[in-house]
């Protein structure tokens, strides 16, 4: 409860001449979130979903009650910097031809946190998956999944910015029907910010607005599952945008993306360099084994899926 009561409070008390309304959507918790919001915070509305929705669901389900000019998506986990909501507010005012906009969000240490990329490409995630993203320095053929250089620190309109924290214009969003709801976990805003663009709008990003994302409270506990999550809606996504062979192709990534990694942990366990690789060579093994014995596309199309996934490592939906 204490990381939602942080972010809660973060923007009550640091938002100073912006007009606002909060709605927290409350995919079943069992901690007793719901009871301590209302109570500490009574000006919040909260949103019993009563299960895990999953992030498109759940964010939809405060979308309609959204009654503002803009709707500000924003994770628990995260916390306002003084201002910031203020003169992201400013910022979108100016530029009335953009859809979508995106903020510097931080690491806990204060570091930068990889949050406004490029729409994802078969060919950006072989160039990822074999490490290949600073040859981007020499030529743009190589641009992957990364604004190779870009630390955040400067105006410029992104492809898409993370879920954690991204605010639309209401009317654009409630046009687009909010998020698709075929993502439980991830693609979710890449999908959404592809339809702003489609749409005929741009998408914004101002160092101006800042946040701190703590990351992967729910991820580090069931590391297999989240990722083989991951996975199921990057073919959903490819799919969608680029048909049979497009997610065939990203299948082939996928694998070739898992197994330079198995390889370089497997190095590094020879090397003894063992401390906590044993965990991540088991999950990259399964995430290989459920990959390799996938046909996407009647995943996509029926939801037909390796027997690995549902003996060893339950979907994301069940936790």
């Amino acid at each position: 409860m204490k990381v939602i009561a942080d972010c809660l409070r973060s923007i009550f008390e640091r938002t100073h001449a912006t007009e606002f309304e909060v709605i927290v959507s409350d995919n079943g918790s069992a901690d007793g979130s719901v009871e301590f919001i209302r109570e500490n915070f009574p000006k919040a509305q909260v949103i019993e979903n009563k299960a895990n929705l999953g992030f498109a669901r759940g964010n939809n389900a405060g979308i309609r009650a959204c009654k503002g000019e803009y709707v500000l998506i924003l994770n628990p986990d995260t916390y306002l910097h003084e201002g910031s909501l203020d003169r992201w507010i400013r910022f979108a005012d100016l530029h009335p031809k953009a859809g979508a906009f995106g903020c510097r969000v931080l690491n806990p240490d204060g570091s930068y946190q990889q949050s406004a990329r490029p729409f994802p490409t078969v060919r950006g995630e072989l160039i990822a998956a074999l490490y290949l993203r600073s040859l981007a320095y020499i030529s743009d053929f190589f641009a992957s999944d990364m604004y190779v250089g870009w630390r955040g620190e400067t105006e410029r309109t992104i492809d898409w910015q993370s879920g954690c924290c991204v605010m639309f214009r209401g009317d654009l969003l409630k046009q687009l029907g909010g998020f698709d709801e075929q993502f439980f976990y991830h693609y979710e805003e890449v999908d959404l910010c592809r339809r702003v663009w489609n749409a005929g709008y741009s998408i914004l990003y101002t160092p101006e607005a800042s946040i701190t994302h703590l990351g992967g409270q729910s991820v580090s506990r069931f590391p297999v599952r989240f990722e083989l999550e991951k996975c199921r809606n990057r073919y959903r996504y490819f799919y969608k945008y680029f048909g049979k062979s497009g997610v065939r192709r990203c299948r082939q990534a996928i694998l070739v993306w898992i197994r330079v990694r198995q390889i370089g942990y497997g190095t590094k366990q020879l090397l003894g360099r063992s401390e906590g690789l044993a965990g991540r060579r088991a999950m990259y093994r399964t995430c290989f084994a459920w990959n390799k014995q996938i046909d996407p596309v009647r995943f996509v199309e029926s939801g037909e899926e390796p027997p690995v996934a549902k003996e060893l490592v339950p979907s994301a939906r069940a936790v």
